[in-house]
């Protein structure tokens, strides 16, 4: 074999990062995209997407030749092991559509060989793994079959593959085995589980943030109704008090990941996940709470409405399912002009920081970048400033 390991979807947020930290193992490496554009910057030793440390980490695998990239599917066919960086969607009904995870297998089946280790590493639909197994079974392959979930934060992808326990599991005391040699590279931490059992595992870590988010959110709007400064109360219940060392702050839960698997683990238990459905609500309709508290004060219609920070969340250039841009929606529809700026994120449409925050008679900080920090806000007195994420230290009532 010509190489080690082979990464379908190498060059994205997950696969990269992987693609990346088992070659400075000395892995050989084949990153396998469809993104020629993508794979160009790459080649050039330039990451395509913020993530601390990761740039002069790739410069150094491709120099040593450790990580090759492949616009060729049968490069598939080179590699001991194949980790498919593919996860599942849900539609527009919020079902899963765990169907995409099939055709897209299905599409690259013909480089598949026998002995071959294939891992799946985004989230999947709980049972998708077996289902998985079946296919390859009646297409006459024989394969370990594993599920070892990415479990990073954005951004920091690198620097977690390094640090935070690998969880594995396989069908076979074989393919645990090679499951446990590969990311055993990673760390010293991994944790075997039965493949459903990780799914799972998976699916409930991201929907316990959301819960947690939502929680946050819904006590603020609570407070705020109240005309009560949620960031004193907050203070108030987590100051020197361990049980509530994990209660988080309100904000924009938003991004590829939370929202979506909510939705996946509801539609598993045929839609009874209530606690699910209700942390949806709440985070989905956070920026419509925020519009109707302007509108009970100004008349918006008459009024440029600015909002800083485009990203789903903090320090990084993504806008995958952005509540910002949610906001910007609704905003357009109640104001007389919407302006757009962000750091990290480049269009054609935004405007600089600091003419946002010289133009606008409202500004709503919608991501939390650290170069924010340190802006003079408001700019002037008639100025309105909402900071859900109190960045400036001034709480925050709508």
């Amino acid at each position: 074999m010509t190489f080690d390991v082979a990464i379908v979807g190498g060059f994205g947020h997950v696969g990269l990062p992987l693609a990346i930290a088992l070659a400075r193992r000395g892995m050989r490496i084949c990153a396998f995209d469809v993104n020629r554009s993508v794979g160009e910057l790459i080649a050039e030793g330039r990451m395509p997407f913020i993530d601390e440390g990761a740039d002069d980490a790739l410069s150094a695998v491709l120099a040593s030749g450790c990580l090759k990239l492949s616009l060729d599917a049968r490069a598939i066919s080179e590699a001991d092991t194949i980790i498919v960086v593919i996860g599942t969607p849900v539609d527009r009904h919020l079902n899963p559509e765990f169907e995409s995870m099939r055709s897209t297998i299905d599409s690259y089946r013909e480089h598949f060989r026998d002995g071959q280790l294939i891992v799946l590493r985004s989230t999947v639909y709980p049972g998708t793994t077996e289902k998985l197994r079946e296919w390859l079974r009646e297409a006459g392959l024989d394969v370990e079959l594993a599920f070892c979930p990415e479990r990073i934060a954005e951004g920091f992808a690198l620097k977690e593959l390094e640090t935070l326990p690998q969880i594995i599991s396989s069908f076979s005391p074989a393919g645990m085995q090679r499951c446990r040699e590969l990311f055993g590279l990673l760390t010293d931490d991994v944790i075997e589980l039965l493949p459903i059992e990780a799914e799972l595992a998976k699916l409930f870590n991201n929907v316990w943030r959301y819960v947690k988010f939502a929680t946050a959110n819904q006590f603020f709007t609570i407070a705020n109704d109240q005309g009560a400064d949620f960031y004193r109360i907050h203070h108030a219940m987590t100051y020197n008090y361990g049980r509530a060392r994990d209660f988080p702050t309100p904000g924009f839960t938003a991004g590829p990941c939370l929202f979506k698997d909510a939705m996946q683990l509801a539609a598993f238990n045929n839609n009874a996940f209530y606690l699910g459905h209700a942390a949806m609500l709440v985070n989905e309709g956070l920026p419509n709470y925020i519009v109707s508290k302007l509108k009970q004060k100004h008349n918006l219609r008459a009024l440029t409405v600015g909002i800083l920070g485009m990203a789903f969340k903090a320090n990084i250039d993504d806008r995958r399912e952005s509540l910002s841009y949610k906001l910007k929606k609704i905003l357009a529809f109640e104001c007389r002009r919407v302006l757009c700026s962000d750091v990290y994120l480049a269009d054609e449409d935004f405007v600089t920081a600091d003419y946002l925050l010289d133009n606008s008679d409202v500004v709503v900080l919608g991501a939390p970048h650290r170069e924010y920090r340190d802006m003079e806000v408001p700019r002037h007195e008639a100025q309105t400033v909402v900071d859900i994420w109190n960045v400036w230290g001034n709480g925050c009532i709508l």
